[in-house]
């Protein structure tokens, strides 16, 4: 062994107020690492539980567990960008488009859904589904906090009229996801709406108070103004809230309506919302950087597409 990277080994142990001996010792009896135990493979493969005997449940399974490993990662790149101090216009950049790539895929991978499954099984084993509905990601929602401040967020109804400096459990219920199991007459929610907010609402309040003041927008409008005038970061920003806002959202739109517009006749999801509505961005204008788009493009938003 290199002695310089022995003597590295020592002081980092020692550092830790740890023994290196006992480290090296450990190092000598522990098996090499493979590629299966790595990965945990078998793990991954064991995760696709059905609730019905067709084929291509499982083709649905996967997909969307795909889809929350790569939100995982999403949320992985915009906390680096949320917890460096001074960052550079480089570093955002680089960031802002590593986030976009894998909306990229997620995008380009609704394909798989709307071409992959059969239509006459899908339509039988997603009665076995409900009240599931896939509003109820919670990374996503997380994605959305972490992405812009939670006004951008709100019911588009009530946007203009909310008191900005409202608490966070007031905010809270007018973001524009309530709609797909709110009865707004009422105050009265759904059972999937309900079960949602039983386990995840308290951990998003906590999500949403660090994030108000370090989502990417709020970094963004933070940097010295010439570095908000960065051409780069600009197009960067901009092609990351089209991307989520419209591209991504249509992509998902398209593929419930391959689904469940039969024959004119449009069937209500799984979670029971009004999903055309509540999915299409020209209704709710879903803009995470709103200072970035023209008047013309934010009234014509998701309208061109």
């Amino acid at each position: 062994m290199n002695p310089k990277l022995a003597e590295q080994i020592k002081e980092k142990y020692q550092a830790l107020n740890q023994d290196p001996q006992i480290h090296f010792e450990g190092l000598l009896h522990s098996k090499p690492i493979n590629y299966w135990d790595y990965i945990q493979v078998d793990a991954l493969l064991n995760l696709q539980v059905q609730r019905t005997v067709f084929p291509d449940e499982k083709v649905f399974i996967l997909y969307h567990q795909i889809s929350e490993l790569l939100f995982n990662m999403i949320l992985s790149e915009i906390d680096q960008v949320a917890k460096t101090r001074n960052i550079t216009t480089k570093l955002f950049t680089d960031k802002i488009m590593r986030i976009s790539r894998y909306f990229d895929v997620l995008t380009s991978s609704f394909s798989i859904m709307k071409d992959g499954m059969d239509v006459e099984q899908y339509n039988k084993f997603r009665n076995t589904l409900t009240p599931a509905s896939g509003f109820q990601s919670a990374q996503y929602r997380k994605i959305e906090f972490a992405s812009t401040e939670l006004i951008n967020l709100i019911d588009n109804r009530f946007r203009e009229t909310i008191n900005r400096n409202s608490s966070y459990e007031h905010a809270f219920e007018h973001l524009y996801w309530q709609a797909a199991g709110k009865d707004y007459s009422t105050g009265k929610k759904s059972y999937t709406l309900s079960a949602f907010e039983d386990k995840y609402k308290d951990e998003f309040i906590r999500f949403t108070k660090f994030y108000q003041n370090n989502n990417l927008w709020s970094k963004f409008k933070g940097l010295p103004k010439s570095d908000q005038n960065n051409q780069e970061l600009i197009n960067a920003m901009r092609h990351y809230d089209y991307t989520v806002n419209i591209k991504w959202v249509i992509a998902h739109y398209n593929t419930a309506n391959h689904y469940l517009n039969i024959s004119g006749k449009t069937a209500e999801a799984t979670g029971g919302s009004e999903w055309v509505k509540y999915m299409h961005p020209k209704y709710q204008k879903r803009i995470f950087f709103p200072d970035l788009w023209t008047n013309e493009e934010i009234q014509t938003w998701g309208t061109n597409v």
